[in-house]
């Protein structure tokens, strides 16, 4: 029989482009969930951050942070900014680049991840946040699998 499981996770950030590894926290709460075999799907919700797998080693965070700026500025005009004169226009941007909700499926209560891949949140605000990732684990548990 399958099982669904809810979680909630709080994240302090930062201003700016905030990358954290959130894979310990997910690991936990999947553990925790008894679902040997199934799937977690993980949602930010708002418009200014997302979720995705990298690396999480300096380099590869630093260049992202890099690749990120060249491709999706802070420095131009961008219309929301003329709006509501808040200056996250970016952050609005680089969001719907990327996207809010990651599913990662799970093989005997563990993460399927690739050696060196990690479960980050990227906050894009130009504030600081106290972010709220939504889970959700479903599958079939320990005891049944």
């Amino acid at each position: 029989m399958v099982e669904i499981k809810f979680f909630s996770l709080q994240v302090a950030t930062t201003a700016g482009t905030d990358i954290i590894d959130l894979t310990p926290l997910v690991q936990e709460q999947v553990a925790a969930s008894g679902i040997a075999q199934g799937q977690v799907t993980l949602l930010i919700p708002g418009s200014t951050a997302a979720l995705t797998t990298i690396e999480y080693e300096s380099g590869v965070i630093n260049d992202l942070r890099r690749a990120i700026a060249r491709l999706l500025p802070k420095d131009i005009p961008y219309e929301h900014d003329r709006r509501w004169g808040d200056g996250n226009g970016y952050a609005h941007v680089r969001a719907a680049f990327f996207k809010p909700d990651l599913t990662v499926l799970i093989e005997d209560r563990r993460l399927v991840l690739g050696t060196w891949q990690q479960i980050v949140l990227l906050d894009f605000d130009n504030r600081p946040r106290q972010r709220l990732i939504r889970g959700q684990v479903m599958g079939i548990p320990s005891s049944a699998a």
